[in-house]
């Protein structure tokens, strides 16, 4: 196999930085290890953010995602990691990661993190009649 997973992150410039828009990525396969235990842990992340000059390239995010398979963290720490990585790498006017870890001894665990650029004011939502 030629891929590796990879903790660097790729970008690339904003196509249209005069606009606030929301890009998503969804990602139902993440992976890591309990620290206590040492058993899998599984969660879909979310990503949210509205770019500012770079956006993250898709492949490297993957490749990123997939470098903490074999990661002993909790939820919440793994959680804020992504999100300050991935904050250093784009510097985005807004992002938000938010990790649904699955089941484990009959507890689901949800952790959400944003990141708010300095000076940046989100636009009004549009509710049309």
């Amino acid at each position: 196999m030629t891929t590796q997973p990879s903790k660097e992150l790729e970008t690339f410039d904003n196509p249209r930085p005069e606009r606030d828009y929301t890009i998503r990525i969804h990602t139902p396969e993440f992976t890591c290890i309990c620290p206590k235990t040492g058993q899998p842990d599984f969660a879909t992340i979310h990503l949210d953010y509205i770019a500012d000059k770079k956006c993250v390239e898709l492949k490297s995010f993957k490749l990123y995602m997939w470098s903490f398979r074999e990661q002993g963290a909790f939820h919440e720490d793994i959680t804020n990691q992504i999100l300050s990585d991935l904050v250093d790498a784009t510097d985005p006017r807004f992002m938000r990661i938010t990790a649904e870890f699955n089941v484990r001894g009959g507890v689901y665990t949800t952790v959400i993190a944003e990141h708010r650029q300095e000076g940046w004011v989100a636009p009004e939502p549009v509710v049309l009649p």
